[in-house]
């Protein structure tokens, strides 16, 4: 999960016979300026450091770690909102203040992890039951991952490495933030694409539109964009995104990355990296890849011999002469759909509203895990972002916060992602706040598109439900191999005709999806699985051999690797120039994706007798989300299933 949110229901919906929910404190800063982040820059620094010095001190008795967890809430606080408004704020000054920010708390926390004093205490402090033994186990390896046990000169040579890393990150991501990428097409070349995409973008001397890459522009053309020549100038701006400055970037990451793994003893930094995650070694994840490549190699293949039959045919040319470019894929995929399934995705647009899609995922979840969402005014970064207070149904106690920005601008985080602002920690009444950024048109969603909103609002309700006693162990702070599973597991359920009917009680003005358009699109959702999985193994197994490289290069890697499949490599094309997963927190795990998608199928089998079931859903909640990390992933999932995880469920899904 990058950073990892939510729906809106209409006030009236969301009323809980119980007074109006007030919204838990502290509310999210607004940063209304460059000062304003400077100055809460410097106070905040300044906290923590005085807040380190008191926790040196401490005596270490049985409260000790509540303290230690108290400089966790503090980071939170002050740290958080920072780190999180520098993807977000209309304002480039203030993201930029904020970005410079972000490297003195990166300056502090490396400093803190190696931190001796703090490091020998926490070994010795006192633990009454599992859930401190956690804090001190999961704490502990974070203390060692950033070096505290190491040689003095190995010590310093490894916060020199992380302060960079963080750093060249940052300038990895801004320069996809901030590039302002257009394309200008005339409005023949669109010919295709819904006229509420381009209709009101702006247009450059010649009256041609200029369309952004990001989502919201950027899937259209390439779905529905009859224009070959158009769908490759999109594809081609989208792929190069970064450019040759990010792929010398990424290889500095990366290169660091193998050093800092030396200095640990290591070969590499996969190794390094997946040593206490569920895979355990890079051997583990690399076999697991190999097992899912080999479950559809042979329908990539096939579908992709579909895809040059109907291109052949829809341009009139020679099967034989016929090849299927990678700026053709997807515009082909949807027209075999629509003949093969009648199914088109613009056509759900219609039914899904923005805001009433945001108020029907919350209701959903409302109806699982029994809580309640109500929306309040509140003066946030931007103007239609918007906040929810989360209560517990039958108590209708406040429990969390929730922070929504549902639509695209410049310089926002162009992707879809929910950040955790605040842990819960229930010894002091902490409740959790988080924040879900997404980029959606506002004319309306596509059925994948509600299901992209459903995944992170499976994160946010991760943040939002979990219930412990920790800061430090709360939500999404579980093993990064699981961190994708709660938020996969909710994808399915916008083809399940009774979640969807939930639709007209959060928007009675709005229409029912046909019965026959949610049976075309279960018909339609295993078609292309071959693509999509065989993209995601070439994903995952370039991140791990990147990162097992002596000599870092990801251009050529990519190259030969993208070549080695059915649809090949495009020369002059650099698209690990916009890899921002693994040049940030996804480096040598992005397999987790995949390996959380098992775990999240396995999860769906507890709802196989109704996906709105409340008994199980407020289990799950209980069971899962509400436990964060102070519990190992694998023995959450026991709990819940009642046994072992398993990958049954997985591969019965990919045979399909």
């Amino acid at each position: 999960m990058k950073p990892v949110l939510t729906t809106l229901a209409t006030l009236a919906l969301l009323a809980t016979a119980h007074a109006q929910p007030k919204l838990p404190d502290p509310n999210f800063p607004t940063f209304g300026s460059v000062a304003d982040v400077q100055t809460r820059c410097d106070t905040g620094l300044k906290g923590a450091r005085q807040r380190v010095a008191q926790l040196e001190k401490r005596k270490v008795d049985t409260g000790w770690l509540a303290a230690y967890d108290d400089l966790t809430v503090y980071l939170e606080d002050n740290q958080g909102p920072n780190d999180f408004v520098l993807n977000v704020h209309p304002d480039k000054a203030v993201r930029d203040a904020a970005q410079a920010c972000s490297l003195r708390w990166a300056d502090f926390g490396s400093s803190f992890g190696q931190n001796e004093k703090v490091y020998r205490a926490l070994q010795k402090a006192p633990k009454k039951d599992a859930i401190d033994a956690e804090l001190v186990r999961l704490a502990s390896g974070q203390f060692e991952d950033s070096g505290v046990a190491l040689a003095h000169g190995k010590r310093e040579r490894a916060k020199q490495i992380l302060d960079k890393l963080t750093e060249l990150d940052q300038q990895f991501n801004k320069k996809i933030r901030d590039a302002g990428t257009r394309v200008a097409f005339t409005e023949a070349e669109l010919k295709g694409v819904p006229a509420s995409v381009w209709e009101k973008a702006k247009r450059d001397e010649q009256g041609r539109i200029l369309l952004g890459v990001d989502y919201p522009s950027y899937v259209p053309v390439m779905r529905s964009a009859e224009s070959g020549e158009a769908r490759q100038r999109m594809w081609l701006a989208k792929v190069n995104e970064g450019g040759q400055s990010n792929l010398d970037l990424l290889a500095q990451i990366v290169t660091l990355r193998g050093e800092y793994a030396k200095l640990f003893g290591f070969d590499n930094y996969v190794d390094f990296n997946l040593r206490r995650q569920m895979a355990k070694d890079g051997a583990t994840a690399t076999r697991f890849l190999d097992s899912v490549t080999g479950a559809v190699n042979a329908r990539e293949a096939t579908e992709l011999q579909e895809l040059r039959a109907d291109k052949a045919k829809h341009l009139g040319t020679p099967l034989e002469q016929t090849k299927v470019e990678r700026w053709d894929a997807t515009f082909y995929s949807e027209r075999v759909k629509l003949q093969k399934f009648s199914v088109d995705q613009n056509a759900f647009r219609p039914y899904f509203p923005p805001q009433a899609s945001l108020e029907f995922a919350l209701h959903v979840i409302e109806k699982m895990m029994g809580v309640k969402y109500t929306r309040i005014d509140n003066k946030l970064w931007q103007d239609e972002a918007q906040t929810y207070v989360v209560s517990d149904a039958a108590s209708g106690k406040a429990i969390a916060q929730l922070y929504v920005d549902l639509y695209p601008r410049d310089g926002k985080y162009n992707h879809a992602a929910v950040w955790p602002l605040r842990g819960s920690a229930t010894r002091i009444g902490r409740t959790p706040a988080a924040a879900l950024v997404v980029n959606f048109d506002r004319n309306g969603l596509t059925l994948d598109e509600v299901e992209t909103l459903l995944h992170e609002l499976g994160h946010a309700v991760h943040v939002d439900l979990s219930n412990t006693r920790y800061a430090a162990t709360a939500g999404t702070s579980v093993m990064h191999d699981f961190v994708e599973a709660p938020s996969q597991m909710l994808e399915d359920w916008v083809y399940d005709k009774k979640v969807l009917k939930l639709m007209q009680e959060v928007c009675p003005t709005c229409k029912p999806v046909p019965d026959a358009m949610v049976d075309q699109a279960q018909a339609a959702k295993h078609y292309g699985k071959g693509g999509l999985f065989g993209r995601q193994h070439l994903y995952a197994s370039y991140d791990i051999t990147l990162h097992q490289q002596a000599k870092p290069e990801p251009m050529p890697l990519w190259a030969k690797m993208e070549g080695a499949t059915p649809l090949g490599h495009v020369q002059g094309t650099m698209f690990p120039a916009g890899f921002a997963h693994i040049a940030g927190s996804y480096g040598a795990g992005y397999y987790g994706y995949l390996w959380s998608l098992v775990v999240a199928m396995d999860l769906r089998t507890a709802f196989a007798a109704g996906k709105l079931n409340p008994e199980v859903g407020k289990r799950y909640r209980e069971l899962v989300l509400g436990q964060g990390a102070q519990k190992p992933a694998p023995e959450l999932v026991k709990d819940f299933l009642g046994r072992e995880s398993n990958s049954q469920a997985f591969f019965e899904y990919l045979k399909k």
